[in-house]
C-alpha cells in the first residue's frame, strides 16, 4: 500500500483530517480560546509513512549539508543544549575580553500556522530535489481539514489553506526547511542560533555604536526575510539583553523592529534556562528551586507510613519527576558560583529523607550512600562529560573541533 501511495502519487482524503483536542495552558484563563493549546491527532498508518519519508528526507538534508550548521532542532546528535552552550561560551568571552555582548531574542507569531507551503516546495526545488519525494510532500500539505473535539462535542471541518500540520512526523523537518534561509541574512559580525522557531542573534564589542548599528541591519535583513516568506514577528514578546560586567554606566542600544523599539531586560528565558546581564544565574537557581520544591509534595503525600509507597517506588519518583528539573541545563548553569548552586543542595537532601525515611539529623553523606544517589555536584561533572564526549563523537557539530579554553574545563 505505502509503495503504491510513493509511485502512484496518490493521498488518501482520510490521512488529510485532523482531530484537535485543546488543552489549557497552565494558569491561564479558561474563557480565553487563544489559552489552550491544540493537540493534533492524525492517522497512525499515515505517521509510520511519514517517520519513513522523514529519514530519507534527513538523510539528504545533512549529506548535502543543506541545513545550516547553527539550526539544532530535530536533528540526529543535536540538542537545546547546543544552542544554550553557544550563547554562554559568547558571553564568557565577552567577559574575559572585557566587552559588550548584545542578544536579541525573536518570537515568531505562529509560526507552524503561518509557514508557507508554497515556499517549502521551492526550497525543495531550489535543493534540487526531484522525483516522487517532492510530489509526495506536495500531496501531503494540500487540502488539510481538522476538527475540534471538547468532551463529546465535535465541530464542522474546517480547511487548513496554509502552514504546515500539527502533530505531525514530517511537519517539523518542513518547517525546518522553511526557516533555514533567516540565518544566511546575518551580517558577518553578527552570530544566530535557531531550535526551530526559537531564533537569537548576537553581536559582541567594545564599542556599543558599532553593536547597535550592525544588529540593526541583521534585524533589518531578518524583517525583510520574512515579509517575503510569510513570518511575523510578535514586537511585544521579542526582547534583548545587555551582557556586561564592565563598571560604569552603559546605555542600552535603540533598536528597532516594525518601528518599534525592542525592549531590554535585566534576564530573559531562553529554551528553558534564564539567564542574567551578569550571568551569575542566580535568577534561574532560584526558580528552579521553586519548581522542585513544589514538585516534592508529590513524595510528602506518598511517603504515609501506613499506606505509602515503598522506598525504591519513591526513589523512581523522585529520579522521574524531580532530578530532570534539576539535571535539564546542567552543564550550562554548571558555570555558577559554589554559593549559588548549593541552594538546590536542600532539595535534593529532602528529597532522599522523604524517600529513605531518613531522619532530620541524619548526615548527608549517610543518605547518599543509603540511597545510591550522588550528591549534585557529581551529578553535574558526570552529566558535563558525557555531554562533552557527546560532542567529541559527533564529527558534524559546529563544536566538535573547538579547543577548550581555560573556562570550559568544566567540561
Amino acid at each position: 500500500m505505502y509503495n503504491r501511495i510513493w509511485n502512484e502519487h496518490y493521498f488518501p482524503a482520510s490521512w488529510q483530517r485532523a482531530l484537535i483536542i485543546p488543552i489549557l495552558k497552565p494558569d491561564k484563563d479558561p474563557s480565553n480560546p487563544s489559552n489552550y493549546r491544540p493537540i493534533a491527532l492524525t492517522s497512525c498508518l499515515c505517521k509510520l509513512l511519514e517517520k519513513m519519508i522523514n529519514h530519507r528526507l534527513l538523510y539528504f538534508l545533512e549529506v548535502n549539508n543543506l541545513l545550516h550548521s547553527s539550526q539544532s532542532g530535530f536533528r540526529k546528535g543535536r540538542s537545546t543544549l547546543d544552542n544554550l552552550l553557544a550563547l554562554e561560551i559568547d558571553i564568557r568571552l565577552s567577559f574575559l575580553q572585557r566587552k559588550h555582548l548584545v542578544a536579541i531574542f525573536f518570537d515568531i507569531e505562529k509560526a507552524y500556522d503561518h509557514t508557507w507551503r508554497y515556499g517549502i516546495l521551492k526550497d525543495l526545488f531550489d535543493f534540487n530535489m526531484r522525483g516522487n519525494l517532492p510530489i509526495f510532500i506536495q500531496n501531503f500539505l494540500q487540502l488539510r481539514k481538522f476538527q475540534v473535539r471538547v468532551g463529546a462535542e465535535l465541530s464542522d471541518f474546517y480547511v487548513q489553506d496554509e502552514g504546515v500540520t500539527q502533530g505531525s512526523v514530517l511537519s517539523v523537518t518542513l518547517f525546518n526547511i522553511k526557516i533555514n534561509n533567516i540565518l544566511h541574512q546575518l551580517p558577518s559580525s553578527v552570530r544566530g542560533h535557531l531550535y526551530v522557531d526559537d531564533l537569537y542573534i548576537s553581536c559582541t564589542g567594545s564599542h556599543m555604536n558599532f553593536i547597535e548599528r550592525q544588529l540593526q541591519t541583521a534585524v533589518n535583513n531578518i524583517q525583510k526575510w520574512s515579509l517575503t516568506n510569510g513570518f511575523t514577528f510578535s514586537v511585544t514578546k521579542t526582547a534583548g539583553v545587555h551582557f556586561c560586567r564592565k563598571r560604569g554606566l552603559h546605555l542600552d542600544p535603540e533598536i528597532k523592529l516594525n518601528d518599534h523599539v525592542i525592549p531590554f531586560e535585566s534576564e530573559i528565558r531562553f529554551l528553558g534556562i534564564t539567564f542574567d546581564k551578569k550571568l551569575t544565574f542566580l535568577p534561574h537557581v532560584l526558580n528552579l528551586r521553586k519548581r522542585c520544591e513544589r514538585a516534592l509534595n508529590i513524595l510528602r503525600v506518598l511517603s504515609t507510613t501506613s499506606w505509602g509507597a515503598d522506598r525504591s517506588s519513591m526513589l523512581r519518583i523522585y529520579r522521574a519527576v524531580i532530578l530532570p528539573k534539576i539535571d535539564y541545563g546542567c552543564m550550562i548553569y554548571g558555570s555558577a558560583r559554589k554559593s549559588v548552586l548549593q541552594k538546590l543542595d536542600p532539595v535534593h537532601h529532602a528529597a532522599l529523607r522523604i524517600c529513605s525515611g531518613a531522619f532530620r539529623t541524619s548526615p548527608v553523606k549517610s543518605l547518599y550512600v543509603d540511597c545510591c544517589e550522588p550528591d549534585l555536584n557529581l551529578r553535574r561533572q558526570m552529566l558535563s562529560l558525557h555531554y562533552y564526549f557527546k560532542i567529541a563523537s559527533l564529527t558534524h557539530h559546529p563544536y566538535h573541533t573547538f579547543q577548550l579554553r581555560p573556562f570550559l574545563l568544566r567540561l
